[in-house]
């Protein structure tokens, strides 16, 4: 699969329960980090990835996180009177990062029920999957280095992180062969295993590139865990057709859909601020 990466979807259908009553009518995605929803930075990594157009996975309700990329005429023309450039052009930019296209979700039945509703928009060509909720801070970015291993391997990528034997019910964990430096060729992925069902301690971090092929091994796919229509069971499938590798990425991925990893989230990049860091510093040792 070494064609480029064009495409990338976005799930963005979630009820948002973990945060109420913040997320009571306004959607998770809009949530911010600092200053900047967390959706945002989502959509910033598929861009500097090379992704030109982005599939996004709504629901009812979730008009501002379309709204938030779309002109906003009214905006634009208050801050050209105020004399605000630096915000203006701020603006403008969002409006103008990407090619969007909005695809509804109309029940909840799963990530792999939200990735198989993209795939008219899709067509058919390998395309990027970002998950909302895991927030990744690496240079280059995340997906980037995925792109540079599926372009290397000529397969899918699921990006992966280790995690404590204690928390592997909370990913989907893999089993696979190394092949080469963080890069392991995947034999058995299964959703959410106790610690002592788990095949490793690799968990599947919300970033993959799929081929095309998955969607109809998606359409096929009964409900498993929860009910839902699991994506973590059509990888299986696709697996045992095709190779699926899996990446241990390097950056720092904070869980922006758990209160503390959205904590944990806005006091790193608060940090990497100039104009807030010392102060931020100095405020953290005076209450603790």
């Amino acid at each position: 699969m070494q064609t480029k990466i064009r495409k990338g979807v976005i799930p963005a259908a979630g009820a948002g329960t973990r945060f109420l009553p913040a997320t009571k009518v306004v959607p998770k995605e809009l949530l911010p980090i600092v200053d900047k929803p967390t959706i945002q930075y989502i959509v910033e990594e598929a861009v500097a990835s090379g992704i030109e157009q982005v599939i996004l996975i709504t629901a009812r309700g979730k008009g501002a996180v379309e709204d938030h990329f779309g002109v906003s005429a009214e905006l634009e023309e208050v801050l050209k009177r105020q004399k605000k450039g630096d915000l203006l052009r701020m603006v403008k930019e969002l409006s103008q990062m990407v090619t969007m296209v909005a695809v509804r979700q109309e029940e909840p039945r799963g990530l792999g029920h939200a990735v198989l509703c993209a795939r008219e928009a899709v067509g058919e060509e390998p395309f990027a999957v970002l998950l909302g909720d895991d927030l990744v801070d690496a240079e280059p970015p995340c997906l980037a280095q995925m792109v540079e291993v599926s372009r290397q391997k000529g397969g899918g990528v699921i990006a992966l992180q280790r995690v404590p034997a204690s928390e592997t019910h909370l990913y989907g964990i893999i089993r696979g062969e190394q092949v080469s430096e963080g890069v392991y060729r995947i034999t058995e992925l299964v959703e959410k295993p106790a610690p002592d069902q788990a095949p490793s301690n690799l968990a599947i971090i919300g970033r993959y590139i799929l081929p095309p092929e998955i969607f109809p091994i998606l359409e096929k796919t009964p409900p498993g865990k929860g009910g839902e229509i699991q994506l973590t069971d059509a990888l299986q499938t696709l697996a045992r057709t095709m190779p699926l590798y899996g990446y241990e990425f390097a950056g720092d991925r904070y869980d922006a859909g758990d209160k503390f990893g959205s904590l944990q989230a806005n006091i790193a990049f608060a940090l990497k601020r100039p104009e807030m860091a010392e102060r931020l510093k100095e405020f953290i040792k005076k209450v603790i």
